[in-house]
């Protein structure tokens, strides 16, 4: 048999599967993984029953169940003031992950330039290689993770076909202000650059900052695609349902792809979303929902020995043990899950070249009495 020449050789077991099994094999609590441990709205889950009952179990069409793109529309320009066509626009996909992989693939040819910041997602440079394109990453540093536009700049050639954004970012929880919009619309202007805007935390903005969508920007949304994700928003990530939406342009090419990758998604859950998001109060509560999560997180480890780096938006927490251990951050996060029972991310897993600041991930999207168990350990550290 021929050898096998794998399309990805230096990519290995993603660092959340390995966390999440090592947290479950020791009986650790699992901090890693970005989910909630507590349920998902009763109301949610019967309209889900209702539409199984209701015979809506054959294949959505491929662009999504219409009246969830209806909703999809009517709560983008509530919030941001775009207006996105739910026949042209906008398309329901199997989970944020799906979107941004279909929209690299449509978009990146052989030996195209994608920008991306690192500490970044880990699917984003998987996606580029497989699309041919190539991968320019731009580091960034704790503890602000802010972008240096200038370098860019200088990143941007004739070469660069897209730059991929996420705000609120993951891991970092920083996120994105009017400054970085400026920025980013000045480098862009007169080139033929596409923008990916990873917006699955959206709803989870805290201290009364404002959520800096691209789609409020009219010059950035025409070249752009935007992804977000009911999973997040609706605490019931194993759905695995999210969207995309960009102009018509962009769209048609974006489908092209998406039809052969999945065609549709689950059927009776888009009916119950539609149902759902009828009141905007069950994603415009989100904000005080988790920040109180955030702030009775924070307060706990203050009492610890970790350091705290700022959390303006997603349901994560960045520390540094810097002033605890000179292990690298995998070594301690291993030995964290193992001998103190609390799982995180380390986050050089998030660098293309591992590189090592010393801090960790904490996910607070847990019950009170979850958080409260943690801090109880970490305490100990």
């Amino acid at each position: 048999m021929t050898p096998i020449v794998s399309k990805l050789p230096n990519t290995g077991t993603s660092i959340f599967t390995v966390l999440s099994a090592l947290a479950n094999k020791v009986g650790a609590i699992n901090l890693s993984q970005g989910f909630p441990d507590f349920e998902t709205p009763t109301i949610l889950v019967d309209l889900v029953k209702n539409a199984l009952s209701n015979g809506n179990n054959q294949y959505a069409p491929m662009a999504g169940v219409l009246t969830l793109r209806e909703q999809i529309a009517i709560k983008t320009e509530a919030l941001y003031g775009s207006v996105y066509n739910p026949e042209t626009e906008i398309t329901v996909t199997a989970g944020g992950t799906q979107a941004i992989f279909t929209a690299i693939t449509a978009f990146i040819n052989q030996n195209d330039e994608v920008i991306i910041f690192e500490p970044a997602y880990d699917c984003y440079a998987p996606a580029i290689k497989l699309a041919g394109g190539i991968v320019k990453s731009l580091e960034l540093e704790p503890p602000d993770y802010r972008i240096p536009w200038d370098m860019v700049k200088k990143l941007t050639n004739n070469k660069t076909r897209m730059i991929i954004l996420n705000s609120p970012h993951n891991p970092t929880a920083t996120i994105l202000n009017k400054k970085d919009i400026e920025e980013l619309s000045a480098i862009v202007r007169n080139q033929e650059i596409l923008i990916l805007s990873d917006e699955v935390y959206e709803h989870l903005i805290y201290d009364g900052q404002v959520h800096h969508s691209i789609a409020l920007y009219p010059e950035l949304h025409q070249r752009s695609l935007i992804i977000s994700s009911f999973g997040k928003t609706l605490h019931a990530t194993g759905w695995k349902v999210g969207y995309c939406i960009g102009p018509e342009c962009l769209m048609g090419e974006f489908r092209k792809v998406h039809q052969f990758l999945v065609f549709s998604v689950n059927t009776p859950i888009q009916y119950a979303i539609a149902d759902y998001l009828k009141d905007e109060n069950t994603y415009l509560g989100l904000s005080a929902f988790f920040q109180e999560k955030r702030d009775f997180f924070r307060d706990g480890l203050a009492e610890t020995r970790f350091e705290l780096l700022p959390s303006a938006g997603t349901y994560f927490q960045m520390v540094t043990y810097k002033n605890i251990s000179d292990e690298g951050d995998y070594d301690f996060a291993i030995r964290l899950t193992e001998k103190i029972g609390v799982a995180a991310i380390p986050v050089s897993s998030f660098y293309s070249k591992g590189t090592d600041h010393r801090v960790l991930r904490f996910c607070f999207a847990k019950k009170k009495e979850t958080l409260e168990k943690a801090i109880e350990k970490l305490i100990k550290v």
